[in-house]
């Protein structure tokens, strides 16, 4: 079956890293882009970041600029998010997506995973 899983959440805090791992299976890994999306308690779901199956560019939204990083292990299926300098606001559910029309935003994925708990404290 198709898998998304989600690992590396936890708490830590402001200042501090974590570094989120998402291991795909039961699809074909390299012909879907692969993001990161986040969710906080009665917020709605925003997009943080997308690698590109096509070419291997980038996406990262504007609040996560300069702190995170989004990385893809081919040989492994596993995207990677490396987030730095971690704020109270990026507090949420973490949660990896794969989507066949490649880096097209939220309404473009086609799986998700159940995602992981991320917790910054001040």
């Amino acid at each position: 079956e198709v898998q998304l899983v989600e690992s590396g959440g936890g708490l830590v805090q402001a200042g501090g890293s974590l570094r989120l791992s998402c291991a795909a299976s039961g699809f074909g890994f390299d012909d879907y882009a692969i993001g990161w999306s986040r969710q906080a308690p009665g917020k709605e779901r925003e997009g943080v970041s997308c690698i590109s199956n096509s070419d291997g560019s980038t996406e990262y939204a504007d609040s996560v600029k300069g702190r995170f990083t989004i990385s893809s292990d081919n040989a492994k299926n596993t995207v990677y998010l490396q987030m730095n300098s971690l704020k109270p606001e990026d507090t949420a559910v973490y949660y990896c997506a794969a989507g066949w029309l490649g880096c097209s935003g939220e309404r473009g994925y086609d799986y998700w995973g159940q995602g992981t708990q991320v917790t910054v404290s001040s």
